[in-house]
This record gives structure tokens, sequence and C-alpha cells, in this order.
């Protein structure tokens, strides 16, 4: 498999999270399509890692993967505690911050 392959692969999941992010109400889903576009952007740094034959791609893979669970973890919490106050987690009724 060529790097055109993983190339992509990377660029229809992006698609498909980005769609997700754009047509989506539900924060939930806003944050999965989140991280499907993280996930892609991991494919391309293994990707380009591999093909050029360093290691440094791979690491910066292994942070952004760290990143990626830190900020699903407190998304999810932040989640739940409004769906706690306010009952809801559709994003267009979430104006909790306004004045």
């Amino acid at each position: 498999m060529g790097l055109q392959a993983y190339l992509t692969l990377a660029a229809i999941v992006f698609c498909i999270g980005l769609f997700g992010v754009i047509t989506r109400r539900n924060t939930i889903s806003i944050l999965l399509g989140i991280e499907l576009m993280l996930n892609s952007v991991n494919i391309n740094l293994v990707a380009f890692s591999r093909f050029s034959g360093d290691v440094t791609g791979m690491v910066f893979a292994v942070f952004t993967i760290c990143i990626t669970v830190t900020e699903a973890a407190l998304g999810l919490a932040i989640v739940i505690l409004l769906f706690r106050v306010r009952r809801t987690v559709t994003a267009d009724q979430l104006d909790l911050l306004k004045g």
C-alpha cells in the first residue's frame, strides 16, 4: 500500500468528521466528529513517518492520541454537567455563557 492510499483514507475520515461536526446538533456527536478529524491527522502523521523513515511522526502521533483522550474525557465531563443543569445536550440550546 502506497502513501496515496493512506492520504486518501485520512482525507475520507477527515471529511466524515467534518460532516458530523457541521450537520449534527447533539454535542456528543460533535465531539465524535472532532475525534474523527484528529484521528485523520494521526493517520497522516504515521503515514508520512513510515514513508520518510523517521520516527518523529509516530512520536507526535502518540502525543496527539494522549491529548485526544484528555480532550474526549474533558468534553464528555462538560456535556454531562450541562445535561444535569439544562436537561439537554442539543448544541443550539446551550447558551449558558450568554449574559
